[in-house]
């Protein structure tokens, strides 16, 4: 093997190594969000209220994060959400807290409101006037 070919092997060894080692962290992040929706969807669907489960689900997003800089909340909820969204079953009635995360209702979720929620959905829709649906 002469000396260009041994450095052209050796450099194409090296780019396949430092490729391989980037999925770890790609992995870890959805590790993460999965964790942090699990905890702000439990708690949420368990009747806590907004801030406490945001509050938990965060701590974990945080911690879990190496590095000098650490998840921003903006990012966190996106990340959760992404999680939710990606796989609902894993999630169920998990949708119905992610406007929550910004700047929804805070309130604690009670079985009355939530049997409420979709018939208040569906009569909204009905009386809802086409000409202002794109009303700018």
């Amino acid at each position: 093997m002469g000396p260009i070919r041994s450095s052209l092997v050796l450099s194409a060894a090296a780019l396949i190594g430092a490729l391989s080692t980037m999925t770890s962290p790609l992995q870890a992040a959805e590790a993460n969000e999965e964790k942090g929706a699990k905890i702000y969807c439990f708690m949420r669907s368990s009747g806590n209220d907004h801030e406490v489960s945001w509050n938990a689900a965060y701590a974990v997003i945080k911690r879990q994060r190496s590095g000098v800089f650490k998840t921003s909340p903006e990012h966190a909820s996106v990340m959760i959400t992404e999680a939710v969204v990606q796989d609902p079953g894993n999630f169920p009635d998990c949708g119905q807290f992610l406007g929550d995360l910004f700047g929804g209702n805070t309130q604690p979720a009670t079985a009355a409101a939530l049997a409420n929620s979709s018939s208040d959905t569906e009569s909204s829709i009905e009386s809802s006037d086409d000409t202002t649906r794109y009303s700018y």
